[in-house]
């Protein structure tokens, strides 16, 4: 069987979204005649989920190496590690992991045969580290994976670091698209982004989007025409930072009820993640909504799911700016497998609000368009007193996305280089 060898800093017993893709495609590799040997950090930091260490196929290696973790340092030392990692580390606060751990990959790799490296972003240190690898290694093919862009990420493009700083990270991108053999993308807007940049390295990109695994629905039952809750129950999972805030979603449901199109003890919103300690006191106290938001810490990502087929509706949120339109937020695909429609307050242009519509899974309005905003959902809001609220998506589209068969994508990938 061949071997390929992955560099993901982020991976279980870390939870959170960013592990998702890298679990699931070592989980489903074997699958395909490629043998796994996942290279990561050696903790958790702050976002623990011991559950999906039971997705690790069994005999898979795992090799950890000391985190050097900055962004999970507590005490005295909590504000000084986050300006550590945030503003002196570069790429990001996995530089000196990156740094420390060369010495132990290229000695695993002289003492064992693998076939193919790959690493994934974010951290862009696991590009950087595969970089190093492929300077030591240069005829071991290497497949570098962005599950975001890199100098054109829209959180970066609305806070840029000075312009040494960019400068450094814009040379450090360069090289790794010059120095890996492919180059996989999450969207396909991603895509032609990193093509208009890197014209002469056009033969290298493939796009492999986020996706869903049928095995983590199986211990709930999904039915999209299963009556309504007591309440209009809508659940949003994940992250909230950046552009990525509720402010308008709940500003229109404040008016909706104010205006008698929905009654206060007639909705109730469900926030379950990892989020700023007082993050949503100052929206209860702006909206007066403190008896319709319930906030939940991060749970493990099966009860997770376990809480999306237990809703009304499901909320997506996402900002508008530069390069906003470009990328799926990862828990889309999770919710269009739910069997409960998608309320997505999103940029209306872009890929994640195409994909939408193509698989009919939900409803759509721009979030900069708070009229559109009130309008879809009156109208969700009709349709559920109705009990019409249903779900009929276009399966053939969602399947398309179901995470064996993006492995085999990427198995089809490694098998060509």
């Amino acid at each position: 069987m061949n071997k390929v060898f992955m560099i993901a800093y982020q991976y279980p017993p870390m939870g959170g979204p960013g592990v998702q893709r890298t679990l699931k495609f070592s989980k489903y590799l074997r699958d395909f005649s490629w043998e796994p040997i996942v290279f990561t950090r050696n903790n958790s930091g702050n976002l623990a989920d011991e559950t999906l260490l039971l997705e690790i196929p069994e005999g898979m290696e795992v090799i950890r190496t000391r985190a050097y973790d900055f962004e999970s340092m507590k005490g005295l030392m909590k504000y000084p590690g986050k300006i550590m990692a945030r503003k002196i580390l570069i790429p990001d606060s996995a530089a000196v992991w990156y740094r420390s751990s060369v010495k132990k990959a290229i000695n695993y790799l002289k003492n064992n045969k693998v076939d193919v490296i790959y690493s994934t972003s974010f951290p862009y240190s696991d590009h950087l580290l595969a970089l190093r690898i492929k300077r030591k290694f240069p005829n071991l093919p290497w497949v570098a994976d962005f599950r975001d862009e890199w100098m054109n990420n829209p959180y970066l493009l609305d806070n840029p670091y000075n312009s040494i700083r960019m400068g450094i990270e814009k040379r450090m991108e360069r090289d790794v698209i010059a120095m890996a053999d492919r180059v996989i993308v999450n969207t396909p807007v991603m895509m032609n982004n990193f093509v208009k940049t890197y014209k002469e390295h056009e033969h290298k990109f493939s796009c492999i989007p986020n996706g869903f695994d049928k095995e983590d629905f199986v211990d709930y039952k999904s039915d999209g025409q299963r009556k309504k809750n007591e309440k209009l129950t809508f659940t949003y999972t994940g992250m909230l930072y950046g552009r990525r805030k509720p402010d308008v979603f709940l500003e229109c449901i404040r008016d909706l009820i104010d205006q008698n199109v929905i009654r206060e003890n007639e909705v109730s919103i469900k926030f379950i993640g990892k989020f700023l300690p007082g993050y949503f006191d100052g929206l209860n106290e702006q909206y007066k909504l403190e008896s319709v938001i319930t906030v939940y810490d991060y749970m493990p990502h099966k009860e997770c799911i376990g809480q999306l087929l237990q809703s009304d509706v499901l909320l997506l949120i996402e900002g508008a700016g530069p390069g906003g339109e470009a990328f799926y937020t990862g828990k889309l695909f999770e919710y269009m497998n739910a069997g409960r429609p998608i309320v997505a307050v999103i940029p209306g242009k872009g890929v994640a609000a195409d994909l939408i519509r193509e698989s009919k899974t939900g409803y759509v309005a721009d979030c900069e368009d708070k009229n559109q905003i009130l309008r879809m959902l009156s109208n969700v809001i009709q349709l559920w007193k109705g009990d019409k609220l249903e779900y009929n998506p276009s399966y053939d589209v969602i399947n398309r996305y179901e995470r064996r068969n993006q492995t085999g994508q990427l198995a089809a990938l490694l098998n060509d280089l």
